[in-house]
Protein backbone atom coordinates (compact mmCIF):
# COMPACT_ATOMS: atom_id res chain seq x y z
CA UNK A 1 0.00 0.00 0.00
CA UNK A 2 2.79 2.47 0.95
CA UNK A 3 4.93 1.69 -2.01
CA UNK A 4 1.55 2.67 -4.56
CA UNK A 5 0.68 5.71 -2.21
CA UNK A 6 4.77 6.65 -2.79
CA UNK A 7 4.38 5.69 -6.89
CA UNK A 8 0.97 7.47 -7.30
CA UNK A 9 2.67 11.06 -5.22
CA UNK A 10 5.73 10.52 -7.72
CA UNK A 11 3.62 10.02 -10.66
CA UNK A 12 1.33 13.27 -9.39
CA UNK A 13 4.28 14.87 -9.45
CA UNK A 14 5.68 14.05 -12.43
CA UNK A 15 2.85 15.28 -13.68
CA UNK A 16 2.95 19.05 -12.08
CA UNK A 17 6.65 19.20 -13.28
CA UNK A 18 5.63 18.65 -17.07
CA UNK A 19 2.59 21.14 -16.75
CA UNK A 20 4.42 23.61 -14.95
CA UNK A 21 7.88 22.96 -17.43
CA UNK A 22 4.98 23.04 -20.51
CA UNK A 23 3.67 26.42 -19.41
CA UNK A 24 7.36 27.96 -18.83
CA UNK A 25 8.12 26.78 -22.42
CA UNK A 26 5.07 28.36 -23.97
CA UNK A 27 5.89 31.30 -22.07
CA UNK A 28 9.56 31.39 -23.14
CA UNK A 29 8.85 30.55 -26.60
CA UNK A 30 6.08 33.63 -26.68
CA UNK A 31 8.16 36.09 -25.30
CA UNK A 32 10.76 34.81 -28.21
CA UNK A 33 8.31 35.49 -31.05
CA UNK A 34 7.20 39.02 -29.24
CA UNK A 35 10.78 39.84 -29.46
CA UNK A 36 11.15 38.96 -32.70
CA UNK A 37 8.69 40.85 -33.59
CA UNK A 38 9.58 43.86 -32.07
CA UNK A 39 12.92 43.46 -33.86
CA UNK A 40 11.40 42.80 -37.51
CA UNK A 41 9.25 45.95 -36.79
CA UNK A 42 11.59 47.70 -35.42
CA UNK A 43 13.90 47.26 -38.84
CA UNK A 44 10.94 47.96 -41.02
CA UNK A 45 10.94 51.29 -39.44
CA UNK A 46 14.04 52.68 -39.82
CA UNK A 47 14.04 53.03 -43.83
CA UNK A 48 12.52 55.98 -45.36
CA UNK A 49 9.94 56.36 -47.86
CA UNK A 50 11.26 56.51 -51.54
CA UNK A 51 11.91 60.31 -53.30
CA UNK A 52 10.43 61.70 -49.99
CA UNK A 53 12.73 64.66 -51.15
CA UNK A 54 16.40 66.79 -49.80
CA UNK A 55 16.56 69.15 -47.20
CA UNK A 56 16.43 72.50 -47.94
CA UNK A 57 16.64 74.53 -44.39
CA UNK A 58 19.65 76.30 -43.09
CA UNK A 59 22.24 78.49 -44.69
CA UNK A 60 25.03 78.10 -46.13
CA UNK A 61 28.08 78.73 -43.64
CA UNK A 62 29.97 82.22 -43.94
CA UNK A 63 33.46 80.63 -42.45
CA UNK A 64 35.11 78.30 -44.99
CA UNK A 65 36.73 75.93 -42.30
CA UNK A 66 33.05 75.22 -41.08
CA UNK A 67 32.29 71.72 -43.32
CA UNK A 68 29.10 70.43 -42.45
CA UNK A 69 28.38 66.80 -42.62
CA UNK A 70 25.24 65.53 -44.85
CA UNK A 71 23.15 65.41 -42.00
CA UNK A 72 24.05 68.87 -40.29
CA UNK A 73 22.48 72.32 -40.89
CA UNK A 74 23.85 75.40 -39.73
CA UNK A 75 20.54 77.48 -38.32
CA UNK A 76 20.84 81.30 -37.25
CA UNK A 77 24.47 80.82 -36.33
CA UNK A 78 23.85 77.64 -34.61
CA UNK A 79 24.80 74.14 -36.28
CA UNK A 80 22.32 71.39 -35.74
CA UNK A 81 21.99 67.42 -36.35
CA UNK A 82 19.43 65.70 -38.58
CA UNK A 83 17.99 63.36 -35.50
CA UNK A 84 18.45 59.64 -37.41
CA UNK A 85 16.72 58.03 -35.14
CA UNK A 86 13.22 59.81 -35.35
CA UNK A 87 10.68 58.28 -36.84
CA UNK A 88 8.13 60.09 -38.67
CA UNK A 89 4.81 58.56 -39.83
CA UNK A 90 2.12 60.89 -41.63
CA UNK A 91 -1.48 59.99 -40.71
CA UNK A 92 -4.12 61.09 -43.15
CA UNK A 93 -7.91 60.42 -42.04
CA UNK A 94 -9.44 60.10 -45.31
CA UNK A 95 -13.49 61.44 -46.40
CA UNK A 96 -14.60 59.89 -49.51
CA UNK A 97 -18.10 61.42 -49.10
CA UNK A 98 -17.10 64.46 -51.59
CA UNK A 99 -16.29 61.75 -54.14
CA UNK A 100 -19.24 61.51 -57.07
CA UNK A 101 -19.58 60.07 -60.08
CA UNK A 102 -18.90 61.59 -63.57
CA UNK A 103 -19.56 59.89 -66.69
CA UNK A 104 -18.79 56.60 -65.20
CA UNK A 105 -15.99 57.60 -63.65
CA UNK A 106 -15.03 58.65 -59.77
CA UNK A 107 -13.81 61.78 -59.27
CA UNK A 108 -13.76 64.51 -56.40
CA UNK A 109 -16.22 67.35 -56.18
CA UNK A 110 -14.37 69.59 -54.92
CA UNK A 111 -11.16 69.06 -57.65
CA UNK A 112 -12.84 67.94 -61.43
CA UNK A 113 -9.94 66.21 -62.36
CA UNK A 114 -9.07 64.34 -59.10
CA UNK A 115 -9.66 60.95 -59.33
CA UNK A 116 -11.94 59.15 -56.43
CA UNK A 117 -8.81 58.84 -53.74
CA UNK A 118 -10.80 60.78 -51.24
CA UNK A 119 -9.21 64.10 -49.62
CA UNK A 120 -6.85 63.82 -46.75
CA UNK A 121 -9.40 65.69 -44.70
CA UNK A 122 -7.12 65.33 -41.46
CA UNK A 123 -3.22 65.37 -41.72
CA UNK A 124 -0.97 64.56 -38.80
CA UNK A 125 2.68 63.79 -39.15
CA UNK A 126 3.72 61.44 -36.10
CA UNK A 127 7.37 62.03 -34.26
CA UNK A 128 8.45 59.43 -32.23
CA UNK A 129 12.05 60.12 -30.53
CA UNK A 130 13.58 57.93 -28.54
CA UNK A 131 16.51 60.47 -27.64
CA UNK A 132 14.07 61.90 -24.98
CA UNK A 133 11.38 59.20 -24.74
CA UNK A 134 8.65 61.86 -26.92
CA UNK A 135 5.48 61.12 -29.16
CA UNK A 136 4.58 64.40 -30.79
CA UNK A 137 2.44 65.24 -33.82
CA UNK A 138 2.60 67.84 -36.01
CA UNK A 139 -0.98 69.10 -37.46
CA UNK A 140 -1.10 70.34 -41.23
CA UNK A 141 -3.85 72.36 -42.06
CA UNK A 142 -5.94 70.39 -44.98
CA UNK A 143 -6.11 73.62 -46.62
CA UNK A 144 -2.44 74.23 -46.85
CA UNK A 145 -1.27 76.00 -50.55
CA UNK A 146 1.42 73.39 -51.41
CA UNK A 147 2.76 71.83 -54.46
CA UNK A 148 0.42 69.30 -55.79
CA UNK A 149 1.09 66.69 -58.60
CA UNK A 150 -1.75 66.48 -60.49
CA UNK A 151 -2.68 63.73 -63.17
CA UNK A 152 -5.75 64.06 -66.13
CA UNK A 153 -8.53 61.98 -66.24
CA UNK A 154 -6.88 59.54 -68.73
CA UNK A 155 -3.50 59.26 -65.81
CA UNK A 156 -1.70 61.34 -67.70
CA UNK A 157 0.58 63.44 -65.30
CA UNK A 158 0.08 67.26 -65.92
CA UNK A 159 2.41 68.82 -63.66
CA UNK A 160 2.47 70.70 -60.09
CA UNK A 161 -0.22 73.10 -59.15
CA UNK A 162 -0.66 74.80 -55.66
CA UNK A 163 -4.00 73.31 -54.26
CA UNK A 164 -4.90 72.58 -51.19
CA UNK A 165 -2.64 69.73 -50.05
CA UNK A 166 -5.66 67.65 -48.67
CA UNK A 167 -6.65 67.04 -52.81
CA UNK A 168 -3.43 65.37 -53.27
CA UNK A 169 -4.79 61.76 -52.32
CA UNK A 170 -6.93 62.23 -54.62
CA UNK A 171 -5.07 61.72 -56.92
CA UNK A 172 -4.68 57.96 -57.17
CA UNK A 173 -6.10 54.96 -56.51
CA UNK A 174 -7.21 55.04 -52.86
CA UNK A 175 -4.44 52.89 -52.04
CA UNK A 176 -0.75 53.04 -51.97
CA UNK A 177 -0.68 55.05 -54.67
CA UNK A 178 -2.53 57.60 -53.42
CA UNK A 179 -0.33 57.62 -49.87
CA UNK A 180 3.18 57.72 -51.17
CA UNK A 181 1.74 60.56 -53.44
CA UNK A 182 0.26 62.48 -50.28
CA UNK A 183 3.65 61.72 -48.34
CA UNK A 184 5.55 63.08 -51.15
CA UNK A 185 3.91 66.65 -50.99
CA UNK A 186 3.67 66.56 -46.79
CA UNK A 187 7.50 66.03 -47.26
CA UNK A 188 7.95 68.72 -49.78
CA UNK A 189 6.17 71.48 -48.02
CA UNK A 190 8.40 70.56 -44.92
CA UNK A 191 11.85 71.39 -47.19
CA UNK A 192 12.35 67.53 -47.72
CA UNK A 193 11.74 65.63 -44.10
CA UNK A 194 12.02 62.40 -44.34
CA UNK A 195 8.80 60.64 -43.65
CA UNK A 196 9.24 56.92 -42.81
CA UNK A 197 5.66 55.57 -43.02
CA UNK A 198 2.56 56.50 -43.48
CA UNK A 199 -1.24 55.19 -42.35
CA UNK A 200 -4.36 56.25 -44.10
CA UNK A 201 -7.45 56.02 -42.45
CA UNK A 202 -11.22 55.89 -43.16
CA UNK A 203 -13.05 58.51 -41.27
CA UNK A 204 -16.00 55.29 -40.66
CA UNK A 205 -13.22 53.42 -38.65
CA UNK A 206 -13.24 56.17 -35.78
CA UNK A 207 -17.04 54.21 -33.98
CA UNK A 208 -15.29 50.91 -34.00
CA UNK A 209 -12.06 52.36 -32.89
CA UNK A 210 -13.74 54.17 -30.57
CA UNK A 211 -15.84 51.63 -28.97
CA UNK A 212 -13.08 49.34 -28.84
CA UNK A 213 -11.05 51.24 -25.58
CA UNK A 214 -14.80 51.71 -23.93
CA UNK A 215 -15.00 54.85 -25.39
CA UNK A 216 -13.22 58.73 -25.25
CA UNK A 217 -13.89 61.07 -23.07
CA UNK A 218 -13.63 64.51 -23.47
CA UNK A 219 -14.35 68.25 -22.09
CA UNK A 220 -16.36 69.64 -25.28
CA UNK A 221 -14.43 72.34 -26.83
CA UNK A 222 -17.27 73.99 -28.78
CA UNK A 223 -20.86 73.40 -29.16
CA UNK A 224 -21.28 70.73 -31.44
CA UNK A 225 -25.07 71.26 -32.24
CA UNK A 226 -26.44 69.48 -35.34
CA UNK A 227 -29.55 67.67 -34.37
CA UNK A 228 -29.65 65.66 -38.13
CA UNK A 229 -26.75 63.83 -37.09
CA UNK A 230 -28.20 63.91 -33.02
CA UNK A 231 -25.26 65.70 -31.98
CA UNK A 232 -26.11 68.04 -29.28
CA UNK A 233 -22.99 69.33 -27.40
CA UNK A 234 -22.04 72.06 -25.32
CA UNK A 235 -18.91 73.61 -24.99
CA UNK A 236 -17.39 72.55 -21.90
CA UNK A 237 -19.73 69.44 -21.39
CA UNK A 238 -17.72 66.53 -20.19
CA UNK A 239 -18.52 63.37 -22.25
CA UNK A 240 -17.62 60.04 -22.91
CA UNK A 241 -18.13 59.63 -26.71
CA UNK A 242 -19.50 56.70 -28.10
CA UNK A 243 -20.12 55.38 -31.56
CA UNK A 244 -21.47 57.99 -34.31
CA UNK A 245 -20.72 60.51 -31.69
CA UNK A 246 -17.21 60.69 -32.13
CA UNK A 247 -17.30 60.49 -35.93
CA UNK A 248 -19.11 63.37 -35.84
CA UNK A 249 -17.37 65.25 -33.35
CA UNK A 250 -13.88 65.15 -34.94
CA UNK A 251 -15.76 65.47 -38.70
CA UNK A 252 -18.41 68.12 -38.13
CA UNK A 253 -17.60 72.01 -38.72
CA UNK A 254 -19.87 74.84 -39.73
CA UNK A 255 -19.05 75.79 -42.70
CA UNK A 256 -21.05 78.98 -42.57
CA UNK A 257 -17.85 80.67 -40.25
CA UNK A 258 -14.84 81.32 -41.47
CA UNK A 259 -12.07 79.17 -40.88
CA UNK A 260 -14.28 76.81 -38.78
CA UNK A 261 -11.75 74.21 -39.65
CA UNK A 262 -9.17 75.52 -37.07
CA UNK A 263 -12.65 74.87 -34.79
CA UNK A 264 -12.28 71.39 -36.07
CA UNK A 265 -8.87 70.95 -35.50
CA UNK A 266 -8.64 71.37 -32.20
CA UNK A 267 -10.91 68.64 -31.64
CA UNK A 268 -9.39 66.39 -33.56
CA UNK A 269 -6.27 67.13 -31.46
CA UNK A 270 -8.01 66.74 -28.34
CA UNK A 271 -9.44 63.50 -29.70
CA UNK A 272 -6.53 62.19 -30.87
CA UNK A 273 -4.58 62.87 -27.36
CA UNK A 274 -7.48 61.20 -24.81
CA UNK A 275 -7.65 58.22 -27.54
CA UNK A 276 -4.07 57.23 -27.68
CA UNK A 277 -3.53 57.61 -23.96
CA UNK A 278 -6.46 55.29 -23.63
CA UNK A 279 -4.61 52.65 -25.53
CA UNK A 280 -1.65 52.90 -23.92
CA UNK A 281 -3.18 52.29 -20.49
CA UNK A 282 -4.37 49.29 -22.00
CA UNK A 283 -1.53 48.17 -23.62
CA UNK A 284 0.29 48.17 -20.54
CA UNK A 285 -2.08 45.69 -18.95
CA UNK A 286 -2.65 43.52 -22.08
CA UNK A 287 0.43 43.18 -24.75
CA UNK A 288 -2.35 42.10 -27.56
CA UNK A 289 -4.22 45.35 -27.42
CA UNK A 290 -2.21 46.53 -29.85
CA UNK A 291 -2.42 43.64 -32.58
CA UNK A 292 -5.83 43.21 -31.83
CA UNK A 293 -6.54 47.92 -32.32
CA UNK A 294 -3.96 46.58 -35.70
CA UNK A 295 -6.66 43.89 -36.42
CA UNK A 296 -9.68 46.32 -35.90
CA UNK A 297 -8.07 49.33 -38.18
CA UNK A 298 -6.94 46.76 -41.10
CA UNK A 299 -10.56 46.64 -42.41
CA UNK A 300 -10.23 50.95 -42.79
CA UNK A 301 -6.82 51.50 -43.31
CA UNK A 302 -3.93 51.88 -46.35
CA UNK A 303 -0.77 51.24 -44.31
CA UNK A 304 3.04 49.90 -44.92
CA UNK A 305 2.97 49.07 -41.41
CA UNK A 306 2.48 45.68 -40.50
CA UNK A 307 2.10 44.01 -37.73
CA UNK A 308 5.09 43.42 -36.16
CA UNK A 309 6.10 46.97 -36.75
CA UNK A 310 2.68 48.43 -35.38
CA UNK A 311 3.16 45.96 -32.28
CA UNK A 312 7.29 47.51 -31.78
CA UNK A 313 6.11 50.84 -32.32
CA UNK A 314 3.31 50.86 -29.46
CA UNK A 315 4.95 48.53 -27.17
CA UNK A 316 8.34 50.17 -27.45
CA UNK A 317 6.49 54.11 -26.88
CA UNK A 318 4.00 53.25 -24.05
CA UNK A 319 5.77 55.33 -21.67
CA UNK A 320 6.55 57.87 -23.85
CA UNK A 321 5.29 61.22 -23.20
CA UNK A 322 2.71 62.10 -25.31
CA UNK A 323 0.87 65.29 -23.79
CA UNK A 324 -1.44 68.03 -25.86
CA UNK A 325 0.98 70.16 -25.68
CA UNK A 326 3.09 67.75 -27.48
CA UNK A 327 0.77 68.76 -30.48
CA UNK A 328 2.28 71.05 -32.72
CA UNK A 329 0.62 73.21 -35.87
CA UNK A 330 1.77 74.85 -38.71
CA UNK A 331 1.67 78.90 -38.30
CA UNK A 332 0.01 80.68 -40.89
CA UNK A 333 -2.63 83.01 -42.35
CA UNK A 334 -6.14 82.04 -43.40
CA UNK A 335 -7.99 83.81 -46.56
CA UNK A 336 -11.07 83.27 -49.01
CA UNK A 337 -10.00 82.15 -52.09
CA UNK A 338 -12.32 82.27 -54.97
CA UNK A 339 -13.80 79.16 -53.68
CA UNK A 340 -12.44 77.73 -50.32
CA UNK A 341 -10.50 78.75 -47.58
CA UNK A 342 -7.05 78.64 -48.21
CA UNK A 343 -4.19 78.43 -45.52
CA UNK A 344 -1.05 80.02 -46.27
CA UNK A 345 1.64 79.01 -44.25
CA UNK A 346 4.79 80.95 -42.41
CA UNK A 347 7.71 79.68 -44.24
CA UNK A 348 10.06 80.82 -41.27
CA UNK A 349 8.04 79.92 -38.78
CA UNK A 350 7.86 76.44 -40.44
CA UNK A 351 11.61 76.33 -40.49
CA UNK A 352 12.14 77.33 -37.24
CA UNK A 353 9.58 74.15 -36.29
CA UNK A 354 11.39 71.80 -38.48
CA UNK A 355 14.63 72.39 -36.75
CA UNK A 356 12.94 71.91 -33.17
CA UNK A 357 11.41 69.06 -34.04
CA UNK A 358 13.79 66.97 -36.80
CA UNK A 359 17.32 68.53 -35.30
CA UNK A 360 19.48 68.56 -32.24
CA UNK A 361 22.06 71.12 -31.78
CA UNK A 362 25.40 69.55 -31.80
CA UNK A 363 27.15 72.18 -29.54
CA UNK A 364 29.47 73.76 -32.41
Amino acid sequence: MNRMKRRKEIDKTSLIIRIVGGILILLIAAVCILLVFRRIGKSRMSSVIADSGHIDIGEAPDNPELILDENQILYQGQVYEQNEDLISILVMGIDKETVVTVGGQSWNADAASAYSGGQADALFLLLINPHDETVRLLNINRNTMADVDVWDESGNYMGVYTKQIALQHGYGDGGEESCVHQVKAVSRLLHGIPIHSYVAIEMDAIPEMNDAVGGVTVSVLDDVIYPEYNMDLHQGDLVTLTGRQAYWYVRLRNENIFNSNELRQQRQKQYIQAFVTKVREAAREDLNVPIEIYRILDKYMVTDINESSFSYLVTETYAYDFQLDNIYSLQGEVIQGNQFEEFYADDDAMQELIVELFYEPTGD
